[in-house]
């Protein structure tokens, strides 16, 4: 990858230039610092203490990749690809990487049996995570750069079906903490960490409103957990007080992406909306 120093850089180190300036990780520095020609200057092999002048052109090179996640062949959609990054649509019912009593059924194995079936051999870096049952796009890094950059530079919506009617729009600022006896379900209380969701209601129809939401905090369960403790649970959300009549799981699902892309600089956005409760909804509630 290829960055040029600007007129109002000139005379900034190595270091300072590609950590403050163009997000290369601190690892990443270190890693390559240990490869040969892992950071030139003008073609130049250069260290990370020298200096740069305006227009210079400074060039890394990303180490190659180590996955060890088995590819599996699994049923997911690709939304968007290029040299940089991928994003997956992913279904319902499916961990985004493997735990102890999932190793083969995850993101991580299909999107490494996707990459192999095309020649290449990048590691598994999601940007963005989703609980199991959560739907919806998750944007995925090729490289480690783009990775930390991305994870800097990108913003996720979410729509949820909620039981009851909300009017408008709101903040939701109540810390959350894991409930007494459970492992990992939340709740809000005094003690929990600081948790603020912002929500915006869309349509209401037969008890139940489609919900838009922007997270300023990531926490586990947060947009689950805030609407129950509000008294709107989220529609199939069976352990936060939702119904399952005529839902599975629970109806939330990550329906946009916008971020700047790491090499480019263009700000994109994604956007897909669930299939399969909003299918339902459009059968059972319209």
């Amino acid at each position: 990858m290829n960055f040029v120093v600007g007129e109002q850089l000139d005379g900034i180190s190595v270091q300072n230039f590609l950590r403050r300036h163009c997000n290369v990780s601190a690892r990443l520095l270190t890693k390559l610092k240990r490869i040969s020609n892992g950071i030139t200057q003008n073609g130049y092999p250069v260290r990370s203490i020298d200096i740069l002048h305006s227009g210079d052109i400074v060039s890394i090179q990303i180490p190659y990749d180590h996955n060890e996640i088995i590819p599996v062949a699994l049923p997911v959609e690709t939304i968007y690809e290029d040299n940089s990054l991928i994003v997956f649509n992913k279904p319902p019912h499916m961990p985004v990487h493997p735990v102890h009593n999932h190793q083969l059924d995850t993101l991580a194995n299909a999107a490494t049996y996707y990459s192999r079936s095309k020649g290449e051999n990048y590691a598994f870096r999601a940007v963005n995570r989703l609980d199991r049952d959560t739907s919806g796009l998750v944007l995925c890094a090729k490289s480690s750069y783009a990775v930390t950059f991305l994870a800097q530079h990108t913003k996720k919506i979410y729509i949820a079906l909620c039981e009851g009617v909300i009017k408008g729009s709101g903040t939701i600022d109540q810390p959350l903490r894991i409930k007494q006896g459970h492992t990992i379900q939340r709740e809000i209380g005094e003690g929990g960490v600081r948790a603020i969701t912002h929500y915006q209601a869309i349509t209401s129809a037969y008890g139940h409103t489609l919900t838009e939401f922007r997270l300023e905090t990531g926490r586990t369960h947060q947009i689950r957990a805030h609407m129950s403790g509000i008294g709107h649970p989220l529609a199939g959300d069976d352990m936060y007080g939702g119904s399952r009549k005529f839902f599975d799981r629970q109806c939330l699902h990550c329906c946009r992406l916008t971020f700047l892309h790491p090499e480019t600089q263009q700000l994109m956005t994604i956007e897909r909306v669930p299939d399969d409760w909003m299918a339902i909804l459009k059968n059972k509630f319209v």
